[in-house]
C-alpha cells in the first residue's frame, strides 16, 4: 500500500509516524493509500524550513517570483488531464468535473502571474514642502493553508500560489481524504523552480492542524471546510495573533421568478443542485419558486431523475459517489428525517447503487417539495445530491427567506426583469449573487466573497483581497534636504 510522503524543505520524505489515515476509493471503499499523521518533529521541521526559506524568498524580486508562477502554470496545463485523472480516482468525481476542478485552480495561478501589478504601492509627492509619501507592499512571513476534500486541486491553488508570489512561504495541510492530488501539485511546483522550503506539505488530522494555529512563526492561516471547524480555526488563530480567513458552510438559494426562461432555469438547476453529488460549497440546495413558477417543479423533477451516479470514467454518469461512508450515512439520515418532518419526497435516491460497485458511497438525486424553514433538511448544509423546493408568493417573500438564513455564501435569481434582478442583488444579504447564472463563483481577478456564517475573517480568497491578506502595507514619508534647510525647532506634528 502506497504511503503518501510529506514535503519538507524541498524533499519528499517518508514519515516516521506510526499513525496513518487510510485513503479509500469512494466508489467501492477499497484502500488506495495511507496518509501519515506527521510527527511533532516533522511539523517542527516544516515550520522551521518555511521560516528559514522566507529569509531569502522575501528578497527575490517580484518579477522572478511571477516567472515561477508562469512556469508552474505551463506545467499544470501540460499535466492537466493527468492531474484530473488522479483527482477523479481519489474523489470519485466524474472526469469532466475533475477537469473543471483543475482548470479553476489554474486560473488562480494565472492571476498570481500578475503579481508585479497587483503588489504596486501608491505615491504622492509634495504632501508637504519637499516631502513625499509612498506605500510599499511587503510579505508577512510563513502562511498556512488547511483545505477540504471536495476540491483537492482548486482550493490549494487558491492559497499557496498567491501567498508565495507575494513573497511568503507556505505550509499546506490538505484533506486526509484525498491527499494524492495536492502532493502532485507540489511536485510540479518544485519542477517549476520553487526553492526548497518555500512550499511544505504535511498530512494528518486535528493534531497536525493545531501547531499551524498556535506557532508564533506562522503569521496567517487560510481554511475551507465545515462551520464548527472553521469557527475553531478562526478563534484559535486570531487568539494567537494571526490573520485568518475561514470559509465555512453554505445554504445556497436560487430564486425563480415566473417571468424567467423556463428551459434555461430547468437546465441550470439540474447541474447546480446534484452536480458533483452536491459536494460543493456553492451548490444550489434550495430552489425558491415565486408564484406561478412553482408549476415547473414536476418537470424539474423529471429532468433531475434522468441524472445517474456512476464511476469517474463513465461518460454517462452525472456525478460520482460521496466521499466516505460517514458522509453517505449523514445524507441518508437527513433524507429520512425530512420525510418524517413532513417534506414531500418527489424523488428518492436513498437506495441508489452502481452495478459491480455496490459497496460505494452512492446516493442518487433526491428532490423534496413543501420544505419549511424549520426542517433540518433546510437548516443544515446537506452536502449531497439533494434539492429542497420551497414556494413563496413574491420576490419580497423570497428575500425575507434568504436573508433569514444564517449562511451567505452564494445565491442566484432567474428572471427577465431587470428591476427584479437589481432589487434582489441590492437587498439580498449574500456575498455572491448570480443573475440567470446558477453558481456565481467569480473568476480569480475578483474575490470569493461569502458572508455571514459562510465566512469568518475580513479579507477573502483570491483576487485583490487575497493579495492584501497575504501582504502588509508599509508607508514611507521622506524628506531630502536641500540647501534651504528650515530654521527653528518644530514642536508640532505638522510637516511644514
Amino acid at each position: 500500500m502506497k504511503q503518501v510522503p510529506l514535503l519538507i524543505d524541498g524533499e519528499f520524505i517518508t514519515s516516521a509516524t506510526d499513525e496513518f489515515i487510510t485513503v479509500t476509493n469512494p466508489a467501492n471503499n477499497t484502500p488506495i493509500a495511507h496518509a501519515p499523521c506527521a510527527t511533532e518533529s516533522e511539523m517542527e521541521g516544516a515550520i522551521a524550513s518555511a521560516t528559514h526559506a522566507f529569509s531569502k524568498w522575501k528578497n527575490v524580486p517580484v518579477t522572478e517570483r511571477a516567472r515561477v508562477m508562469m512556469r508552474y502554470q505551463a506545467l499544470l496545463k501540460a499535466h492537466h488531464d493527468e492531474i484530473a485523472t488522479l483527482l477523479a480516482q481519489e474523489t470519485g468525481k466524474t472526469f469532466d468535473d475533475a477537469k473543471g476542478d483543475v482548470w479553476r485552480g489554474i486560473e488562480v495561478v494565472e492571476q498570481a502571474m500578475n503579481a508585479p501589478a497587483l503588489m504596486m504601492g501608491e505615491t504622492v509627492e509634495n504632501v508637504a514642502r519637499g516631502v513625499d509619501t509612498y506605500s510599499v507592499t511587503q510579505p508577512l512571513g510563513v502562511c498556512a493553508g488547511i483545505t477540504p476534500f471536495n476540491f483537492p486541486a482548486m482550493i490549494p491553488l487558491w492559497m499557496f500560489p498567491l501567498a508565495i508570489v507575494c513573497g511568503n512561504t507556505f505550509i499546506l495541510k490538505p484533506s486526509e481524504q484525498d491527499p494524492l492530488t495536492p502532493n502532485r501539485l507540489a511536485e510540479l511546483f518544485l519542477e517549476a523552480g520553487a526553492p526548497a522550503g518555500v512550499l511544505n506539505v504535511v498530512h494528518g488530522g486535528k493534531e497536525q492542524v493545531e501547531p499551524l494555529l498556535t506557532d508564533p512563526r506562522i503569521k496567517a492561516v487560510s481554511f475551507v471546510g465545515s462551520v464548527p471547524v472553521g469557527q475553531h480555526i478562526y478563534r484559535t488563530a486570531t487568539a494567537n495573533m494571526k490573520r485568518a480567513q475561514c470559509f465555512a458552510g453554505a445554504k445556497n438559494h436560487t430564486v425563480i421568478m415566473p417571468d424567467a426562461n423556463k428551459e434555461h432555469v430547468l437546465n441550470n438547476l439540474v447541474g447546480a443542485s446534484v452536480g458533483a453529488a452536491g459536494q460543493r460549497c456553492m451548490a444550489i440546495s434550495v430552489a425558491v419558486f415565486v408564484g406561478e413558477a412553482q408549476q415547473w417543479i414536476p418537470e424539474l423533477v423529471a429532468r433531475i431523475a434522468k441524472v445517474k451516479p456512476g464511476l469517474w470514467d463513465d461518460e454517462e454518469a452525472g456525478f460520482g459517489p460521496l466521499i466516505s461512508p460517514q458522509a453517505k450515512r449523514r445524507v441518508l439520515g437527513l433524507i429520512q428525517e425530512a420525510k418524517e418532518e413532513g417534506a414531500e419526497c418527489l424523488l428518492d435516491g436513498s437506495t441508489a447503487t452502481v452495478e459491480g460497485y455496490e459497496d460505494g458511497n452512492w446516493v442518487g438525486p433526491t428532490v423534496f417539495n413543501k420544505v419549511t424553514a424549520d426542517m433540518r433538511i433546510y437548516t443544515e448544509e446537506v452536502f449531497g445530491p439533494v434539492l429542497s423546493c420551497m414556494s413563496v408568493d413574491s420576490l419580497d417573500d423570497a428575500l425575507t427567506l434568504v436573508n433569514n438564513n444564517p449562511y451567505g455564501n452564494g445565491t442566484s435569481i432567474f428572471t427577465n426583469s431587470g428591476a427584479a434582478a437589481r432589487k434582489y442583488q441590492r437587498n439580498v444579504e449574500v456575498g455572491q449573487v448570480g443573475i440567470n447564472v446558477p453558481i456565481p463563483v467569480p473568476l480569480p481577478f475578483f474575490s470569493f466573497t461569502g458572508w455571514k456564517n459562510s465566512f469568518y475573517g475580513d479579507l477573502h480568497a483570491y483576487g485583490k483581497q487575497a493579495i492584501r491578506f497575504y501582504s502588509e502595507t508599509k508607508t514611507v514619508t521622506a524628506r531630502w534636504l536641500e540647501d534651504d534647510v528650515p530654521s527653528g525647532t518644530n514642536l508640532t506634528i505638522s510637516l511644514d
